[in-house]
Protein backbone atom coordinates (compact mmCIF):
# COMPACT_ATOMS: atom_id res chain seq x y z
CA UNK A 1 0.00 0.00 0.00
CA UNK A 2 1.13 3.52 -0.88
CA UNK A 3 2.34 5.80 2.26
CA UNK A 4 2.11 9.47 2.41
CA UNK A 5 4.40 10.46 5.04
CA UNK A 6 3.20 13.68 6.90
CA UNK A 7 5.59 14.13 9.26
CA UNK A 8 9.13 12.82 10.24
CA UNK A 9 11.59 13.52 12.42
CA UNK A 10 14.97 11.76 13.36
CA UNK A 11 17.83 12.65 15.75
CA UNK A 12 19.93 10.88 18.49
CA UNK A 13 18.68 11.66 21.80
CA UNK A 14 19.31 10.65 25.17
CA UNK A 15 16.92 7.90 26.82
CA UNK A 16 15.16 10.32 29.19
CA UNK A 17 14.73 12.61 26.33
CA UNK A 18 13.01 9.82 24.45
CA UNK A 19 11.27 9.15 27.65
CA UNK A 20 9.35 12.34 27.89
CA UNK A 21 8.72 12.85 24.17
CA UNK A 22 6.56 9.03 24.88
CA UNK A 23 5.61 10.33 28.36
CA UNK A 24 3.79 13.13 26.79
CA UNK A 25 2.50 11.01 23.86
CA UNK A 26 0.91 8.43 26.52
CA UNK A 27 -0.59 11.74 28.68
CA UNK A 28 -2.26 12.89 25.40
CA UNK A 29 -3.55 9.07 24.69
CA UNK A 30 -4.79 9.39 28.60
CA UNK A 31 -6.46 12.48 28.07
CA UNK A 32 -8.09 11.90 24.64
CA UNK A 33 -6.96 14.95 23.16
CA UNK A 34 -4.18 15.41 19.69
CA UNK A 35 -0.80 14.52 19.46
CA UNK A 36 0.92 17.91 17.52
CA UNK A 37 4.57 16.76 15.88
CA UNK A 38 6.57 19.91 15.46
CA UNK A 39 9.84 19.80 13.92
CA UNK A 40 11.56 23.30 12.41
CA UNK A 41 8.68 24.09 9.84
CA UNK A 42 6.96 20.66 9.63
CA UNK A 43 4.12 20.16 11.75
CA UNK A 44 1.18 17.86 11.96
CA UNK A 45 -1.73 17.56 14.21
CA UNK A 46 -3.45 13.94 14.42
CA UNK A 47 -6.41 12.72 16.41
CA UNK A 48 -6.62 9.16 17.17
CA UNK A 49 -9.54 7.03 17.77
CA UNK A 50 -10.61 5.53 21.26
CA UNK A 51 -9.37 2.15 20.16
CA UNK A 52 -6.46 2.65 17.32
CA UNK A 53 -4.33 -0.30 16.51
CA UNK A 54 -1.26 -0.35 18.15
CA UNK A 55 1.88 -2.40 16.68
CA UNK A 56 5.25 -2.79 18.40
CA UNK A 57 7.97 -4.13 16.43
CA UNK A 58 11.55 -5.11 17.37
CA UNK A 59 14.12 -5.30 14.11
CA UNK A 60 17.39 -6.47 13.53
CA UNK A 61 18.41 -4.33 10.16
CA UNK A 62 21.66 -4.12 8.01
CA UNK A 63 23.23 -5.72 4.73
CA UNK A 64 22.87 -9.06 4.31
CA UNK A 65 25.17 -10.55 6.39
CA UNK A 66 25.95 -7.45 8.33
CA UNK A 67 22.50 -6.72 10.13
CA UNK A 68 23.99 -4.64 13.01
CA UNK A 69 21.23 -2.22 13.72
CA UNK A 70 18.46 -2.74 16.15
CA UNK A 71 15.08 -1.12 16.49
CA UNK A 72 12.25 -0.88 18.19
CA UNK A 73 8.90 0.81 16.95
CA UNK A 74 5.59 1.58 18.62
CA UNK A 75 3.04 2.55 15.84
CA UNK A 76 -0.46 3.68 16.25
CA UNK A 77 -2.51 2.95 13.18
CA UNK A 78 -6.48 3.61 12.58
CA UNK A 79 -8.58 4.12 9.17
CA UNK A 80 -9.39 8.19 9.00
CA UNK A 81 -12.87 6.33 8.19
CA UNK A 82 -13.64 4.00 10.81
CA UNK A 83 -14.62 4.01 14.21
CA UNK A 84 -11.27 2.26 15.46
CA UNK A 85 -12.66 -0.62 16.46
CA UNK A 86 -9.88 -3.14 15.20
CA UNK A 87 -9.05 -6.26 16.45
CA UNK A 88 -5.55 -7.34 17.76
CA UNK A 89 -3.57 -10.37 18.04
CA UNK A 90 -2.95 -10.87 21.27
CA UNK A 91 -2.13 -9.43 24.83
CA UNK A 92 0.78 -7.08 24.68
CA UNK A 93 3.38 -6.95 27.40
CA UNK A 94 5.76 -4.77 28.34
CA UNK A 95 8.55 -5.45 30.98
Amino acid sequence: MPEDVLFKSESNQSREEIAAYLRKVADNLDNGTAISLKAGSESVTLNPPARPTFEVKAEREGPAGNMTELSVEFELEWDENADGEASGSGQLEIE
